[in-house]
C-alpha cells in the first residue's frame, strides 16, 4: 500500500512561511541582548524583561487564538496573525530607546503567538494522520533551519554592521512569510455541533485539558532552554568572543535538524519512551557541559549535545499533545503546547536573568540542569501512572 505523501505544495508553503517567520524571530532573539547591552546600555535583568514581555503577550494571545482558529477558520486567522507579525517587524526600524523596545516587544509577541499557533495547526491539518509524528518533525525542521541561519546572521549583522540593517532584514523575512501564507489552500475542518452552540466560557475552550501534564513538562524543559536563547550571546562574549555564539547556534541547530527526522520516525514506529528518555539524558549532559565550559571547544560541544537532546524532545512533546486531541480541537491543542512552552521561556528568561546578575552565567546554567532533571522525573511518574491505569483496565476487561 502506497504511503500518503507529506510533501504537498501547501505543506511546503506553510513550512517555508514558518521558516521565514522564525528567521525574523531568531535574528532578533540572538542579536537584541547585544543591542540592549552595547547600544542601549542595559543590564542582564533588562535582557530577561525584554524576552519575558514578548513571550507574555504571546502567551496571552494563545488561548484565544486556539479557540478562534477552530471556530472561525484557519485561513482568516492565518492572514491576520502573519500580517500583524510583519507590521510589528517593520516598527523596529528607527528604534532608539529601551522603553520603546519594551512596548514594541510586547506588541510583537501577540503576532508571534497568533502566527505560531495558526501555522502549527494548519501544518498538522495537512499531514496524514498515520504520519503525523514524522510530518510534525519535518515541519519543525524548517524552524530549526531558521535557528541555524537566524542567530548566525543576526549576530553577524549586529557585530559587523548596525541595528538598522538587522531590523530591515527582519522586516523582509516577515513580509516573505506573510506572502507565502496567503498562497496556502487551508483544509476546512468541520466543527462539532456543541462547539458551534457553546457561548459560555469554559477552560476547555482555551486549553486541551487532556494534555496538561505533558504541557507542564514542556514548560519546565522550556524554562531551562530560556537560558540559551536569551543569554548565550553575552555568555559567549564573557568566555571567548561573541562570534562563538553564532557557531554555537549553528552546531546546535544542525544537530537539531539531524535529530528531528529520526525522532519523528522512531516516535511513530517505536513509541514515545524510545525518544523521551534518551532526549532528556542528552539535554542534561549538554547543559552540564555548558555550565562548566571554559574553552571554545567545550562551549560548542555542549551546543551539539543539547541540539540532539532538545531536538528530539520538542516534536515528540508536540506530537503527544496534538495526537491526544480530536481533529476539531487541534487548534486548541496546538495553542496549549505553545502557551506552556512560551510560559516556560518567559518565566525562565526573567528568573535566570536575575540568577546571572547576582551570581554568574555558569551557576545560571547549573540551575537549568535541575529543571531538566525535574522534568524527567515528572515524565517518568506520568508514564508509570498511565501504565498502572492501562494494566488495571486490562484486568477489569478480562
Amino acid at each position: 500500500m502506497k504511503k500518503e505523501t507529506i510533501w504537498t505544495k501547501d505543506f511546503l508553503r506553510v513550512s517555508f512561511s514558518s521558516f521565514f517567520m522564525f528567521m525574523a524571530f531568531y535574528m532578533l532573539m540572538s542579536a537584541l541582548p547585544i543591542y540592549i547591552v552595547d547600544v542601549l546600555n542595559g543590564e542582564e535583568s533588562q535582557i530577561g524583561l525584554v524576552t519575558t514581555l514578548f513571550l507574555l503577550s504571546s502567551i496571552l494571545s494563545r488561548p484565544f487564538i486556539g479557540k478562534w482558529v477552530d471556530q472561525f477558520g484557519r485561513k482568516k486567522l492565518l492572514f491576520i496573525s502573519l500580517l500583524l507579525f510583519a507590521f510589528a517587524s517593520v516598527l523596529y526600524i528607527g528604534l532608539h530607546s529601551l522603553f520603546a523596545l519594551l512596548i514594541l516587544r510586547f506588541f510583537h509577541g501577540f503576532g508571534f503567538g497568533m502566527s505560531t499557533t495558526v501555522l502549527g495547526t494548519v501544518a498538522a491539518d495537512l499531514i496524514p494522520a498515520k504520519r503525523r509524528g514524522e510530518g510534525i518533525s519535518y515541519f519543525g525542521m524548517f524552524m530549526n533551519l531558521a535557528m541555524v541561519i537566524g542567530p548566525f546572521v543576526g549576530i553577524l549583522i549586529i557585530s559587523k554592521y548596525d541595528s538598522m540593517i538587522l531590523f530591515i532584514v527582519c522586516a523582509i523575512c516577515s513580509g516573505i512569510s506573510f506572502l507565502l501564507s496567503s498562497r496556502i489552500a487551508v483544509p476546512h475542518i468541520q466543527l462539532m455541533k456543541k462547539q458551534e452552540e457553546k457561548k459560555r466560557f469554559q477552560w476547555s475552550d482555551v486549553l486541551e485539558t487532556s494534555a496538561l501534564r505533558i504541557a507542564c513538562i514542556t514548560g519546565i524543559l522550556a524554562f531551562a532552554y530560556s537560558g540559551i536563547i536569551s543569554f548565550i550571546s553575552v555568555y559567549a562574549k564573557e568566555i571567548g568572543s561573541v562570534d562563538d555564539a553564532s557557531y554555537f547556534f549553528a552546531i546546535y541547530a544542525i544537530m537539531l535538524v539531524v535529530a528531528r527526522p529520526f525522532a519523528g520516525r522512531l516516535f511513530d514506529s517505536k513509541g514515545v519512551n524510545f525518544i523521551m528518555y534518551p532526549g532528556i539524558v542528552l539535554y542534561t549532559i549538554g547543559m552540564i557541559l555548558l555550565s562548566v565550559a571554559d574553552s571554545t571547544v567545550m562551549f560548542l560541544l555542549s551546543g551539539g549535545i543539547i541540539g540532539l537532546g532538545y531536538g528530539a524532545l520538542v516534536p515528540c512533546l508536540q506530537t503527544l499533545i496534538v495526537g491526544q486531541a480530536m481533529d476539531n480541537r487541534r487548534g486548541v491543542a496546538t495553542s496549549t503546547f505553545y502557551a506552556f512552552y512560551d510560559t516556560g521561556v518567559g518565566i525562565g528568561s526573567l528568573v535566570l536573568g536575575y540568577v546571572a546578575m547576582y551570581t554568574s552565567y555558569q551557576i545560571m546554567y547549573g540551575v537549568s540542569v535541575l529543571f531538566i532533571v525535574c522534568a524527567g522525573i515528572l515524565y517518568y511518574m506520568k508514564q508509570n501512572k498511565d501504565r498502572i491505569f492501562v494494566e488495571k483496565d486490562e484486568r477489569l476487561s478480562s
